[in-house]
């Protein structure tokens, strides 16, 4: 099940009261100091400063009204389109502003991070316009897809390595790559220049913005894009409320906040790659339980879901960290009727061969696609009567795997249905048992499923 959860009770950051309902007051510029200092939170001038460094490397992302998702929840929903941003994700702000930032005698060393994303892009991309060498790291297994976005943006300047099944295994070969070569790591999240960078997407937001926002909803991984935001408008909008979203399978920065200290998770779903992370940022994390008004985890098959809404319905398209936000709205359906929302889609950089596995996902979260292990009787016609007599007008077999078992009365099958409604599926269920079919639902069971399918 989604999860919301407000911080309010016990976390207290300057000038935050009774939950959701009291607003913020700042009367002039001394109050916002005050609060920068006390809660540690990146200043709007240093953010600023970032915004002025970035003003002719990086696109100012539009910031759109989205007349269908405004309509659904009778709300007004802006996206903040930095899938559209040069290297197809906000990533650039604040690597290009890290980089940036480096001596003449910290460049000539050479810069170094790892990831199997955006980070590496956008550090590329700024390591070839500052004629800077680096190295990057990527897990083994990333796509040729992103390998080659990478060398793309990075050119000559750009050196790939490949090691390792995970980011941890990168990671841990990044750093002791820096400690043998002298070499700057570039972290693509716990960082006070990455995170003014990150912060801004706000900037241009609030700068761009024709009305009050009331709900700022945004993608959380390890904590940038949510703490470089989050700092900028809890200082120049402060009764924005500001959401968190994170998968379902990877809530790294809810479990920091609900025990009050960052923690290490010991599995997650990767599936939502841009903002699964085990470990949240402890930077990140002290600006973020200041200003999340609450997190919400969203399942990854409602994650695939919006992808594919998005797509049919108004041409966009996302990779899954960009949808988190969008995702997150139907959770929240009732408090933001007749709001101003903004949702920062966060990226674009979806490996189109994922494009049926976001397909299977989204119908297994919208419950019309399950998967059975089926005990046919091992005689002639037990098929077509499972076919005729059992399978609905509009049910469809997507999946069917059987093999005969010798000296058996009865023989297993894997079978997947794909039914047109949620409806269709009891009704399903109900003709099977009619017939006393012995069947197993795999859906239901985790271990089976991952194995078998």
């Amino acid at each position: 099940m989604p999860i919301f959860v407000g911080f309010n009770n016990f976390l207290k950051p300057i000038a935050y009261h009774n939950g959701f309902t009291d607003k913020f007051a700042y009367n002039n510029m001394d109050t916002v100091v005050e609060t920068v200092k006390k809660t540690k939170l990146p200043s709007a001038a240093s953010i600023i400063n970032a915004h002025k460094e970035l003003k002719n490397v990086v696109i100012r992302t539009p910031l759109q009204r989205n007349n269908n998702l405004s309509e659904k929840y009778q709300a007004d929903i802006w996206l903040k389109r930095e899938d559209l941003q040069v290297v197809r994700s906000y990533k650039l702000r604040g690597a290009y502003n890290k980089i940036a930032s480096l001596s003449d005698e910290e460049r000539r060393r050479g810069v170094v991070c790892a990831s199997a994303g955006n980070h590496a892009q956008g550090m590329a991309f700024s390591c070839n316009l500052l004629k800077i060498k680096s190295v990057i790291f990527m897990p083994t297994p990333t796509p040729q897809q992103k390998i080659k976005q990478v060398k793309m943006f990075g050119k000559s300047y750009v050196e790939v390595i490949l090691t390792g099944d995970t980011f941890d295994d990168a990671y841990n070969e990044a750093i002791q790559f820096c400690e043998k070569n002298n070499s700057v790591f570039i972290h693509p999240f716990d960082d006070e220049k990455v995170i003014e960078g990150q912060g801004t997407v706000g900037l241009e937001i609030l700068e761009d913005s024709t009305e009050h926002i009331d709900y700022m909803f945004i993608p959380v991984g390890g904590g940038g894009l949510s703490a470089g935001v989050g700092s900028y408008f809890r200082q120049l909008s402060p009764d924005t409320k500001i959401i968190g979203v994170e998968p379902e399978g990877a809530p790294a920065m809810l479990r920091a906040l609900e025990l009050g200290e960052v923690v290490t998770l010991d599995q997650i779903d990767k599936f939502v790659d841009g903002a699964a992370v085990k470990r949240v940022g402890s930077r990140n994390f002290e600006i973020c339980k200041q200003i999340l008004s609450g997190v919400t985890l969203v399942p990854e098959g409602k994650v695939c879901t919006t992808i594919l809404q998005l797509y049919n319905e108004d041409a966009i398209v996302v990779e899954p960290a960009g949808a988190l936000s969008i995702a997150a709205l139907d959770f929240h359906k009732e408090e933001i009727k007749g709001k101003s929302v903004v949702c920062i889609v966060s990226g674009s950089n979806n490996d189109i061969t994922r494009m049926e596995e976001i397909k299977e996902r989204s119908m297994l979260y919208e419950e019309l696609k399950h998967y059975f292990i089926i005990n046919f009787p091992q005689r002639s016609g037990a098929l077509r009567e499972f076919l005729n007599d059992v399978l609905g007008p509009n049910d469809d077999i997507t999946h069917f795997e059987y093999t005969r078992k010798n000296n058996r009365e009865r023989g297993p099958a894997l079978i997947g249905i794909e039914v047109n409604a949620k409806g269709d599926y009891e009704k399903l269920l109900e003709r099977m048992n009619e017939r006393k079919i012995v069947y197993q639902l795999i859906n239901e069971r985790p271990d089976l499923f991952s194995l078998l399918i």
